[in-house]
């Protein structure tokens, strides 16, 4: 720690021409102390106390993070890039912004991505704590940034505080930021309590006395108190209960502190026995803690001369954890934090319980109408540019984030930058980055973006707003279009041509061409056409358009009874042919084998056609059970522009759709620098086939991915 503060300061005072401080008066320094203060009050560990004097400098770029890190080890420096992410919460609060769109749904979507960006509870510690020091130093500051801190620490890091049970600080940050919010109200309050401060002193003093005396004589050995008066908790309960101030009972508190839970109801007992207790105001917290962990018990009652006074009773242990909340559970040791360990991952999931905002907390100002909101694990919360925060479903795409704001900003994409780097369409968006959609004057949605399996698109307002953009396209468009889709679909899933006649009949469409505008305009959709169209394959047509030629037979799996229904017989063994290797999807037929059962082919096959045509009496008609349970064989060809890395994206995508690759065979054509490459992989079905064929096609420089056709 003394190398930390050694470091610190002599990098500041490296720094001349540093005059970026926060408040006037300060340095980076010495507001790394004030916040290294805090957080010893609070019990945390050397790593916490060494990032928070080291905090200051890293963001106003005194002190390289690189250095912190080679000096004082990764685990501090990845505190300090925590609590860095936080800070674009506050350049998210600027006034200016706060109007976009609306500045409550705005302040929801800040607390929820607070959340959702803390996965170590000392990054909200050391943030808590850098809040409490910039409300404390803005007193002599302007009025436009004494009311943005004041409006942030009051919305965001109050409420924190609350939630993590750290009243002391809750209670300072809520006084301070009411003080720049509302000064009139806060003057007010504070003239009432100075002027009856005797009066209030006197009565308290008698109180203690006699409670003290009547705890001692049944045994109880107390710490008892005057409680501190927070003023705008005393304005809040004047404004909920539309009482004066002399009607505000707990500006005349005690808190009774005893040794052991049955203390805690044994003072109970007593104080209720000298003074007639107000049933409406009592709260056994002790029985029913408060969702951030508080327990004590509440009451009030009708004190000496007829005035109210609340009591608060609990154990020395409860008001440990009343006052250090989180930190009352939590101890670190040195570096043996490790977010492996299974004490660690409970830590963790305790802290995601403790930060949800459960509990209305209150009004002020019309700034927080309410403090409720459910943390939802499936959003994400991104910021636009300009500090805007965007909440969308978990996994959404930059095409996403690009509807969300604005419909032609989405019609017009072009490429989009996270935290400045460019990234494909399809990126998978995380919480608290910032988003830069790249756009084209002329730009137009592509029909591409409409393909799930190509992950353009998650969000329905995101697809409603591009179907949109294609009906209002030429009919002629659409139909060519959509007829480039299907057809391209089939030949790479390897599915004979069908007729689109009755294709579209069964899509429910009058022609094909109807069909085909229905796809082009988006309001059909590709992975259903496909889904008909396997069901309209006729063995005749295929006899003509297929090849007859055997292929050697491939390892297989097989199948449980009950993947394939054969028509009119039961319990017969089946098994998948190798030489074509059927995927659940795909239309099939059986050939009854000599002692093997029946073997399932794609109707397709030309083995079968050749067996078939030898001997019709064995084959019979089969179909795929309602769920298949295995993985099958196929073979897929993947065609591109050589270059280097190109095995290993196609290796990295196969991994991520949890694929299972049986043989890899890679061949170079050197005359037009081409690579074929020729995959037997494990599939699901035809959906799972379509899905990482459509990935497999995004990647850089390939020319095209199909499912290889049997020869």
């Amino acid at each position: 720690m003394k190398q930390a503060c050694e470091f610190a300061r002599q990098a500041e005072q490296n720094d001349k021409a540093h005059k970026n401080h926060w408040a006037e008066g300060t340095s980076s320094f010495q507001t790394g102390l004030e916040i290294a203060e805090i957080l010893a009050d609070l019990k945390l560990d050397q790593d916490s106390l060494v990032a928070a004097v080291m905090y200051r400098g890293v963001r106003e770029g005194v002190i390289p993070l690189p250095d912190v890190e080679q000096r004082f080890g990764a685990t501090v420096a990845k505190l300090i890039d925590g609590v860095l992410r936080m800070a674009a919460i506050s350049a998210s609060l600027s006034p200016r912004q706060s109007l976009v769109l609306g500045s409550q749904a705005q302040v929801e979507n800040l607390r929820k991505m607070l959340v959702a960006m803390v996965d170590d509870v000392r990054v909200a510690l050391i943030k808590l704590a850098e809040r409490t020091c910039a409300i404390r130093a803005v007193k002599n500051a302007d009025d436009e940034k004494r009311n943005r801190v004041a409006r942030e620490v009051f919305d965001i890091y109050a409420p924190l505080a609350h939630r993590l049970g750290i009243g002391h600080i809750k209670w300072e940050l809520e006084d301070l930021s009411f003080r720049y919010l509302e000064p009139d109200q806060y003057k007010q309050i504070a003239k009432l309590l100075h002027e009856r401060r005797l009066d209030r002193e006197r009565f308290i003093s008698d109180v203690m006395s006699q409670l003290d005396n009547e705890l001692q004589a049944t045994g109880v050995t107390a710490d008892i108190s005057g409680r501190a008066k927070h003023i705008y908790s005393i304005w809040r309960k004047m404004q909920r209960k539309g009482l004066a101030f002399s009607q505000i009972y707990d500006v005349r508190a005690l808190r009774v502190l005893v040794p052991e839970m049955r203390d805690c109801y044994t003072a109970l007992g007593i104080v209720h026995t000298l003074w007639r207790h107000i049933p409406k105001e009592f709260d056994d917290y002790i029985a029913n803690p408060k969702e951030n962990g508080y327990r004590s018990l509440h009451t009030a009652v009708i004190g000496p001369e007829g005035k109210v006074l609340e009591v608060q009773i609990r154990t020395h242990a409860m008001h440990e954890e009343a006052e250090l909340g989180v930190c009352a559970h939590w101890r670190y040791k040195g570096t043996d934090v490790k977010s492996g360990s299974n004490h660690y991952e409970e830590k963790i999931s305790w802290l995601r319980q403790v930060l949800e905002w459960h509990e209305e907390l209150g009004d002020i100002g019309g700034l927080a109408e309410q403090l409720r909101v459910d943390i939802e694990p499936d959003r994400v919360y991104v910021f636009t540019p300009d500090g805007h925060a965007i909440d969308l479903p978990k996994n959404a795409t930059p095409l996403d984030f690009a509807y969300r704001v604005h419909t032609e900003i989405g019609h017009n994409c072009r490429g989009a930058k996270i935290n400045g780097r460019i990234v494909p369409l399809n990126y998978s968006l995380q919480t608290g980055e910032q988003v830069e959609i790249i756009t084209s004057k002329h730009g137009t949605p592509s029909r591409d973006w409409l393909n799930s399996n190509l992950g353009y698109i998650t969000t329905s307002r995101a697809r409603a707003k591009i179907v949109h953009w294609f009906k209002l396209q030429a009919r002629d468009q659409n139909v060519a279009a959509g007829k480039t889709l299907i057809e391209r679909e089939l030949a790479r899933l390897a599915l004979p041509q069908v007729d689109f006649d009755k294709l579209a009949d069964k899509a429910n469409h009058k022609t094909a061409d109807d069909m085909f505008a229905a796809l082009g305009a988006g309001d059909l959709r590709l992975a259903q056409l496909v889904n008909l169209a396997q069901q309209q394959v006729e063995p005749d047509r295929v006899n003509e358009q297929l090849e007859l030629i055997p292929r050697k037979a491939t390892g297989y799996k097989p199948g449980k009874r009950g993947d394939i229904q054969i028509q009119g017989v039961g319990n017969l063994m089946t098994q998948m042919a190798g030489c074509c290797q059927p995927l659940p999807g795909d239309a099939i037929v059986g050939y009854i084998t000599q002692g093997r059962g029946v073997s399932i082919h794609r109707q397709d096959c030309a083995s079968v056609l050749q067996l078939g045509g030898r001997e019709p009496e064995r084959i019979i008609q089969v179909s795929w059970g309602p769920v298949p349970v295995l993985t099958y064989p196929v073979d897929i060809i993947i065609r591109a522009y050589d270059r280097s890395g190109l095995l290993r994206d196609v290796t990295q995508v196969l991994l991520n759709e949890r694929i299972n690759v049986l043989a890899v065979n890679t061949r170079s054509n050197k005359e037009d620098n081409t690579a074929l490459m020729s995959l037997t992989i494990e599939i699901p079905g035809l959906d799972a086939l379509g899905r990482l064929l459509g990935r497999i096609s995004q990647l850089p420089n390939i020319i095209e991915t199909r499912r290889n056709r049997t020869p």
